[in-house]
């Protein structure tokens, strides 16, 4: 009768797996709470020396936009919409900033052998 490959009944070795598994369901469980934690979240930003200010949440929503009445020239009206596009932008920067951060403090330095 030929022997499997396997030793133990499981892929290499039984204890060394429960480990991983406990491992990997940990790190799901802190991304899901990383992820709740980013939800609930503001970023804001703000251009043209604070004229127009940005707040973004952690699902890269834009929940508000203030503008000062004194950015609002009828005369130049694409310069208003290009600090709007550029505070906006600077908010989910930093959304993605703070995202990367954490992503990297919660898997720095775990091994899982994926």
């Amino acid at each position: 009768m030929a022997k499997s490959g396997f030793r133990g009944g499981s892929y290499g070795g039984g204890g060394v797996n429960m480990n991983k598994l406990r491992q990997a369901q940990k790190l799901q469980a802190d991304m899901q709470k990383l992820q709740t934690e980013m939800e609930e979240q503001t970023f804001t930003a703000s251009s043209g020396g604070g004229a127009v200010k940005a707040v973004v949440n952690g699902k890269r929503e834009l929940t508000a936009l203030e503008i000062d009445p004194a950015a609002a020239d009828p005369e130049d009206v694409e310069m208003l919409g290009d600090m709007v596009v550029a505070a906006v932008n600077e908010a989910m920067r930093k959304v993605d900033a703070s995202a990367n951060e954490r992503m990297a403090k919660l898997t720095g330095g775990l091994n899982l052998g994926f």
